[in-house]
C-alpha cells in the first residue's frame, strides 16, 4: 500500500478527514417562508464572497421553525439557523446550541391567498362563505406562521366557526401548495411567498394582507449553531445578513425591518 492510500485510511478512520470535509460545507436551516427570498440573498452572498467561498457548498433545507429547532437540539448539523420566530432562537441559546439568542433580522407578514379567488378585500369574516369549502394554515403547533393565523382567526370571532374547514400544512410552504394543488380554496400564508411569481404565475397578486394588530408579531431571527461559529463561511453569512444588498432583497419580498433599522454593513 503506498503512503498516500495509509494517510488516507488514517484520516479516515482517525475522523479528521470527516472534519475537513465538514468545512466544505455550510449548512443552512431555515424557515419556509424564506424559500424563495433566501435564494437571492445566498444569490448575491456568493457572489460577494467568491474567493471566500472557492470549494464550500451551500446547502439548505426549508421546514417548520419548532421542527428545525428540535432537530437542532438532536444533534442536526447545521451551522446557521433561520427562525420565523425569535423565540426558537432564544431557546436554543438557553440550551446552549447556539453562540447568542439570536438577530432580528425581519418582520413576517400574513396574507390571504388563493390561486381561484381574487382575496382583495376580503375580510376574514367572510370566510365563512360557502364558497370556501377548504382553509388552509400552517401547523399551529410548530409553525409561527399557523400559530399567528391561529390567532387572527380568533381575533376575527370566526375560529370556532371556521375549524371543521381547516387543512393542516406542516410548514407554510406546504400550506401554500395545498391551495395550489386544490385541496384548499384559500390558504393563509406568508406574504414573502406570494412576492414571488413562481408561487402561480398570475394569481400572485390575488392576496389581501392582514391586520398585524390581528396577531402576535412574527419577528423573525437568525442565529449561529455552536458548530456553524466555527466556520468561516457561516460567520460571513451572518455578516452579509447585516449589509443593505441582504436587507433590500428581504424587503423586496415583503419582509419589515426591523426598527429601529441597525445601521448596514458595506
Amino acid at each position: 500500500m503506498n503512503l498516500l492510500l495509509r494517510l488516507v485510511f488514517v484520516l479516515i478512520f482517525s475522523g479528521i478527514w470527516i472534519n475537513v470535509s465538514a468545512q466544505d460545507k455550510l449548512f443552512i436551516a431555515a424557515a419556509s417562508d424564506l424559500r424563495f427570498a433566501l435564494e437571492d440573498v445566498l444569490r448575491d452572498f456568493k457572489a460577494k464572497y467568491a474567493q471566500d467561498l472557492i470549494g464550500v457548498s451551500v446547502q439548505v433545507i426549508y421546514g417548520s421553525s419548532g421542527k428545525i429547532s428540535n432537530q437542532i437540539r438532536q444533534g442536526a448539523p447545521f451551522d446557521v439557523f433561520f427562525s420565523a420566530d425569535k423565540h426558537f432562537t432564544q431557546e436554543l441559546f438557553r440550551g446552549n446550541f447556539t453562540t447568542d439568542e439570536g438577530t432580528v433580522y425581519a418582520r413576517g407578514r400574513l396574507v390571504l391567498w388563493s390561486p381561484k379567488h381574487d382575496l382583495r378585500g376580503v375580510s376574514l369574516k367572510e370566510l365563512t362563505a360557502d364558497k370556501y369549502l377548504k382553509i388552509a394554515i400552517a401547523q399551529p403547533l410548530h409553525a409561527p406562521y399557523g400559530e399567528r393565523a391561529r390567532q387572527s382567526l380568533v381575533s376575527a370571532g370566526v375560529w370556532s366557526q371556521l375549524e371543521h374547514k381547516l387543512v393542516y400544512g406542516e410548514n407554510i410552504a406546504q400550506t401554500a401548495q395545498l391551495a395550489q394543488s386544490g385541496a384548499a380554496d384559500v390558504a393563509i400564508i406568508a406574504l414573502s411567498l406570494v412576492k414571488n411569481q413562481r408561487l402561480t404565475p398570475g394569481t400572485a397578486a390575488h392576496y389581501q394582507l392582514l391586520d398585524a394588530s390581528t396577531h402576535q408579531p412574527l419577528l423573525q431571527s437568525y442565529a449561529l449553531t455552536k458548530a456553524g461559529a466555527e466556520k468561516p463561511s457561516a460567520r460571513l453569512l451572518v455578516q452579509f445578513m447585516r449589509t443593505a444588498k441582504a436587507q433590500q432583497t428581504l424587503a423586496n419580498y415583503g419582509f419589515e425591518l426591523p426598527e429601529p433599522t441597525p445601521k448596514a454593513a458595506e
